[in-house]
């Protein structure tokens, strides 16, 4: 039965994507692999965390209908290699999950069936496979159903003009290499697997730190030192640093582009380097016994004093980018920029609590990829396309209207009601009237498969 459901899974997986470009087609994908996943793994979905990263998942895919941008693509991929990793092995790490989704969607089925004579190094199959059997659900009860078919037309007049409706033409040679290729993927998918030893190394490695045998009193205290005498000269470096950074967002009353491009720039760059220099030194300095070491308090507080000065340098590099924004508009640059600040400041106290909880690096590690993949979901929820346009619109000082017109056609319907409340010019009206007709043709020449939510609000 389930072997009838994923030949059933892959003709939809041909009809959804075949010849089409992306949009309805990508969110019912992803209900159905939730499907096909449910009815192989329901233990599984009894559990919380993957309740929790199947609705993750499944927003993705419905975000696509409504913007098809590439982020929310790229997001709906993660997603399905994390859902897919996640149910190979719940308690592993994300980025475990990210490798054993991948694998089960690359080779799952071969995994499973086959494996390698050490002897021969031969490939054998595990279990003898009924392909005869396979071959038999499927052509009889197609053959079945069409004789039927042909004896109620014969039957019904009704039931014969609704069949000659019916158009089979779009089934060819490469519509059913298609359909094969979508039942070898669900093939792999439906019972994911792991990957070893990458998982099992992952489940033994925990966060905590200990100490180890080479504990030396006289090292122990010479590390201290240093450790001491470097945060607190970079203490002093970036204290000197912030003075002038809030000197100049305080007094500075020239607005001009290249001004505020320039200092935020060189703020990211400065930013980048103080966060990567201060997770790094961190990190070596309290990467073993140190932690253990009674009088490491000193090295500690400044430590947490410099990771609370980073964190200004984030707000610092924030304010400035907001200015930069108020004036001039929101970019993908300036959303970067921000979203940026945010997986910094998250890696900033993360590195805090693993100095103060005694953690290890693989710590950091999971948690930071962890929310790197939360933000990147929620950012995939955003029309950003739409929300750029109607702000820069609305609200910002002066704007590139040309940018605007550069963006993909999730803002084209918004462009093209601010024709008539804007001042533009004819060349910029030119390019949006443009821009909305081929935009109108490509909707309305789009397949049910193809379907987006502005066929429905145009």
């Amino acid at each position: 039965m389930k072997k009838i459901i994923l030949f059933i899974a892959a003709l939809i997986f041909s009809t959804l994507f075949y010849g089409k470009s992306i949009g309805l087609n990508l969110s019912l994908f992803s209900i159905l692999t939730l499907v096909i996943l449910i009815i192989n793994n329901k233990e599984n979905f009894k559990i919380k965390r993957t309740l929790i990263y199947s609705a993750m998942y499944l927003a993705t895919g419905i975000a696509v209908f409504f913007h098809d941008s590439t982020l929310t693509i790229i997001a709906n991929i993660v997603s399905f290699f994390t859902l897919i990793g996640l149910l190979s092995e719940h308690k592993a790490s994300i980025y475990v999950n990210w490798l054993n989704g991948l694998y089960t969607t690359i080779a799952g089925f071969f995994h499973r069936n086959y494996t390698v004579n050490e002897a021969t190094q031969t490939v054998e199959p595990k279990k003898e496979i009924d392909y005869l059997h396979i071959v038999k659900i499927v052509i009889i009860p197609a053959a079945i159903v069409i004789v039927f078919i042909g004896l109620y037309q014969n039957g019904n007049p009704i039931f014969n003009e609704l069949i000659e409706k019916i158009d089979f033409s779009f089934i060819n040679i490469q519509w059913l290499l298609f359909a094969g290729l979508g039942y070898y993927l669900f093939a792999n998918i439906h019972k994911p697997i792991e990957v070893e030893p990458a998982t099992s190394q992952d489940l033994k490695t925990g966060n905590l730190l200990f100490k180890t045998k080479d504990f030396s009193i006289p090292i122990l205290k010479q590390e201290n030192q240093l450790g001491i005498i470097l945060i607190a000269l970079l203490n002093v470096l970036i204290v000197i640093f912030l003075i002038t950074d809030i000197t100049f967002i305080l007094t500075n009353e020239e607005v001009r582009g290249s001004v505020f491009s320039s200092q935020v720039h060189s703020g990211i760059n400065a930013l980048i380097a103080s966060i990567v220099i201060a997770i790094i030194i961190l990190l070596y300095v309290f990467r073993g016994n140190l932690n253990f070491y009674k009088e490491n308090k000193t090295v500690k507080k400044l430590a947490f004093t410099w990771i609370i000065l980073n964190s200004i340098l984030v707000l610092s590099i924030a304010v400035k980018n907001s200015q930069y924004i108020y004036y001039f508009g929101l970019t993908y640059k300036r959303i970067g920029v921000l979203v940026y600040l945010i997986l910094t400041l998250t890696g900033l106290v993360t590195t805090l609590v693993k100095i103060n909880k005694t953690k290890n690096i693989w710590y950091l590690f999971r948690l930071n990829t962890k929310a790197a993949f939360v933000v990147m979901v929620i950012a995939a929820m955003v029309n950003w396309d739409y929300h750029i346009t109607n702000y820069n619109f609305n609200y910002a000082k002066s704007m590139d209207i040309n940018y605007l017109i550069d963006l993909s056609d999730n803002n084209t319907l918004l462009l093209k009601n601010h024709l008539e409340k804007s001042k533009l010019s004819d060349e910029s009206i030119r390019l949006i009237e443009n821009k909305y007709y081929h935009y109108i043709i490509k909707l309305e020449n789009s397949s049910w498969q193809e379907l987006q939510y502005d066929n429905f609000i145009n």
